[in-house]
């Protein structure tokens, strides 16, 4: 069975993917999301995700948070909107760090949950990940999570298993 490092923003769009990917992987989830605002925020995320994680006896990693560096990288984007430059930038940096990862530490193959969200573009997060495997010469996963219901399937596990969900993507420009 294929490892593979899949990238998490939070427990409720995570919960389908994982689900989905046991069937066919040894999977680590990776924790690193340096947009989100403010740290409580964060620390929710994180905590949700990690006793998720624990409750299906899966490992968890985290790569801990650098807000300001996050800053530097969408500066002078911070006015875009949803599905703009910033969102670009920012899966970028997220799935880099994760690819990275992936390849300093033996995974077969790298993948985000972050198509799950009916308010992100499948497209541009598969088009990122799919170039970053090329550049870093590790696998990508190409999948739109909300196909075949996925989001609402994340749903209903998210309010089985009483999950914290979020109100707005994770950066301090996305509360609007």
């Amino acid at each position: 069975m294929k490892k593979l490092l899949l990238h998490v923003c939070c427990a409720p769009c995570s919960a389908y993917v994982i689900e989905k990917l046991r069937e066919n992987y040894n999977i680590s989830l990776f924790y690193f999301n340096p947009n989100i605002y403010p740290e409580t925020e964060y620390e929710t995320r994180k905590n949700e995700s990690e006793n998720y994680a624990k409750k299906l006896k899966i490992e968890f990693i985290e790569k801990k948070l650098n807000h300001s560096i996050w800053l530097d990288k969408i500066k002078g984007f911070e006015n875009e909107p949803e599905r703009g430059k910033r969102c670009f930038i920012c899966y970028k940096y997220r799935l880099e760090e994760t690819a990275k990862y992936a390849k300093q530490n033996n995974f077969d193959i790298f993948t985000t949950t972050l198509s799950i969200s009916p308010h992100k573009s499948a497209e541009m997060i598969n088009n990122v990940g799919y170039e970053i495997s090329k550049s870093l010469n590790v696998e990508y996963l190409e999948v739109d999570w909300k196909k075949d219901g996925g989001f609402k399937k994340s749903c209903e596990i998210s309010r089985d298993n009483n999950f914290y969900r979020q109100n707005y993507c994770g950066c301090e420009f996305s509360i609007r």
